[in-house]
């Protein structure tokens, strides 16, 4: 593939004074690297309270999984980024990107990926084998299945790639124990997986025409605008119910991801009859960030709190 020059990407753009740390953690996807790690200490923080184990009781697992767990996620944001390389200079937000202006090269690109994935897979079963596997799972998912075989081929891309981003929970989870059958990880499991549907068909309502001029077959693209209202209402309903999978866990939890999870319903059936499409998608993208945000913060912090009083 033709990599650009400096000057090719945009009036005064220089390529050489970006520091390496930046090009680095582009090239890792820094942002979803830490989105992850939080949705993987709510996994692992959840795990503490259940059992009554205190934080410094598992500090060396801890530590573990949050390494472990930065290396495969950013491993698998590499991966993406080469594969992608010819779609992503099509794409606005994305053209910029260091394995787009030839800043990080494809031998370079595999390097980290895959050094990254190596080491992050061993710290990981240092912590737990079970934490192992489920990282690898997830790099798989988002590598294999979403990015190489769906994302180009399918509107169903979306629901493939969100199996790779429930994954942290499980992580963090499984680092503290083996026993996966206990309701407050399902209820995590399933809010990470259903809440991605209606925040990244925001995304895609927002690019619409980037996705349609690199020819992937997003919802809104394939399908428009009202089937992509009326699928993302489906999966806020479906978040709404599963909320009360927490109630086993905490009904106060429980009570409040259905408070934030209805809000967000109601603002999607409200937004879109008095909003423009582009300020509806925004007004969604958004909150569903605070929404995630918001709700595994406090999971987080009723986790650690609780056991103090």
């Amino acid at each position: 593939m033709r990599t650009l020059k400096g000057n090719q990407i945009g009036a005064g753009y220089d390529l050489a004074a970006i520091p390496f740390t930046k090009v680095l953690f582009d090239t890792i996807k820094i942002g979803i690297i830490k989105s992850n790690l939080i949705a993987m200490f709510a996994g692992l923080s959840m795990a503490l309270l259940v059992l009554d184990i205190t934080f410094f009781d598992k500090i060396i697992e801890i530590m573990l999984a949050f390494v472990g767990s930065t290396l495969v996620i950013g491993s698998a944001g590499a991966f993406n980024n080469l594969y992608d390389r010819d779609i992503d200079i099509i794409m606005e937000r994305t053209k910029q990107r260091p394995t787009v202006t030839g800043r990080i090269g494809t031998g370079t690109g595999l390097a980290i990926g895959i050094g990254m994935a190596a080491a992050g897979m061993v710290i990981l079963y240092l912590a737990t084998p079970l934490a192992a596997l489920f990282g690898f799972l997830g790099l798989f998912l988002y590598v294999v299945p979403y990015t190489m075989w769906t994302k180009r081929r399918t509107i169903y891309n979306t629901e493939v790639g969100s199996l790779s981003g429930a994954m942290p929970p499980l992580i963090g989870w499984a680092a503290i124990t083996p026993d996966m059958m206990h309701w407050g990880i399902a209820a995590l499991f399933v809010l990470m997986l259903v809440w991605q549907m209606p925040h990244f068909y925001a995304i895609a309502i927002r690019r619409t025409e980037e996705y349609r001029a690199a020819n992937i077959p997003m919802l809104p693209v394939v399908k428009g605008l009202r089937r992509t209202y009326l699928q993302t209402n489906v999966y806020l309903a479906a978040l709404l119910v599963s909320s009360f999978l927490f109630w086993p866990f905490s009904p106060f939890i429980a009570v409040t991801a259905a408070v934030l999870s209805l809000s967000w319903f109601l603002l999607s059936i409200i937004g879109y009859r008095r909003m423009q499409p582009g300020g509806w998608a925004k007004a969604m993208f958004i909150f569903s960030l605070n929404h995630i945000t918001i709700l595994l913060s406090i999971i987080i912090g009723y986790s650690l709190i609780k056991p103090l009083f």
